[in-house]
């Protein structure tokens, strides 16, 4: 038998994943709908198709990790979901706030031969952003918590992580409202090169969500920070800039420690790689959001060349400061010049980050 489209929708905005739903349902009858939400002592699992309400219940948690129940509430819910005749498509609507690579690396798992989804194809993932609200979300400092949409109490996720994860992980982003020009260059400079812009809700149709097919590979390399580059085609016109500042050089750890305020913590966002001479095999990895900044130490370059690439957004003035911080923190060309070898014997300031050394 033919599998089944499945497609992942996101959102910030709980009213903006119900009004997508009910269109898509009212679009394509033959749709159904899982919806999870996190709540007090479980998760909520609501079956939805054009009909109505055919399941509202509380599943309770199994353990503490509540990406990993939602994942195992939803395969078994999805197999059996699609596999009744009355439905020709299925949507999973993650928890508001939820980030769908994770999801969906999962689903592509048990959607691949022999897993628990053969019957199920991978369409679509599809975010829906608020057109109003963009550079308060994406660049803003508020935390998930303080708008009550995390996902657990101890989430301390910012509203800018979320939502910069969100958008860049999708094949469709939808732009419901009216975004000012700034807004709309934003979303532009940080949604993936290869997604397709829908404008508005009242746009967005069964057939874009369910007949296009999800690459796993490109949406995985969408939000690595080690492919991290600036979109070539990005406006301009007012305000929005994206700074790619690249050295073949590494940066200097304690320069860097001293100088991470500069470069972390500010109304943009960042992402990318960069090595460091205490540890010149290891890639690093660069992702900040909200005012918030992780780094950490991803694989080695395996006979590559070793260099350093960050991307920053932002909007108005702060790429001069940018430069300026970044210029600070690499190494300098006599420093370069020195060798890595005397660096293996000091003291690592960024191994609360990145970890342990091997092999020193």
């Amino acid at each position: 038998m033919r599998p089944k489209p499945l497609s992942v929708l996101s959102t910030l905005d709980p009213v903006l994943r119900d009004t997508a739903i009910f269109g898509l349902v009212v679009d394509r009858p033959g749709t159904v709908v899982l919806r999870h939400d996190i709540v007090e002592g479980g998760i909520r699992r609501v079956v939805v198709d054009t009909g109505g309400v055919i399941e509202d219940l509380l599943v309770p948690l199994a353990h503490a990790c509540l990406s990993c129940s939602v994942r195992e509430d939803a395969v078994p819910t999805l197999a059996r979901l699609a596999a009744d005749p009355r439905w020709d498509a299925v949507l999973m609507a993650l928890p508001v706030s939820a980030e769908s690579l994770p999801v969906v690396r999962a689903l592509s798992w048990e959607s691949g031969p022999g897993g628990a989804l053969g019957s199920l194809t991978l369409a679509r993932v599809v975010t829906v952003v608020d057109g109003t609200g963009v550079e308060a979300d994406l660049l803003g400092d508020d935390l998930l918590v303080e708008r009550d949409i995390a996902l657990t109490g101890d989430d301390g996720r910012a509203v800018g992580e979320a939502a910069a994860a969100q958008l860049g992980h999708a094949d469709l982003v939808v732009v419901e409202g009216p975004a000012d020009a700034v807004d709309s260059d934003l979303v532009d400079h940080l949604r993936a090169a290869d997604s397709i812009r829908i404008a508005g809700l009242s746009a967005l149709s069964a057939d874009a969500v369910f007949t296009g097919r999800h690459d796993v590979t490109a949406g995985e390399r969408r939000l690595d920070p080690a492919h991290a580059a600036p979109r070539a085609d990005a406006p301009t016109g007012h305000g929005v800039w994206t700074l790619d500042l690249r050295s073949d050089r590494p940066l200097h750890p304690e320069r860097l420690v001293r100088e991470v305020e500069r470069l972390g913590n500010g109304p943009f966002r960042s992402r990318g790689h960069f090595w460091v001479p205490s540890r010149p095999d290891s890639v690093c990895v660069w992702d900040g959001a909200g005012f918030q900044l992780s780094i950490g130490a991803m694989g080695h370059w395996d006979g590559r060349e070793p260099g350093t690439r960050l991307v920053f957004t932002g909007v108005g003035p702060g790429r001069d400061e940018l430069v300026a911080a970044f210029e600070e923190v690499l190494l300098t060309a006599e420093e370069y010049a020195d060798g890595m070898h005397a660096w293996l014997g000091r003291a690592d300031v960024l191994e609360p980050w990145l970890g342990e050394r091997s092999g020193v």
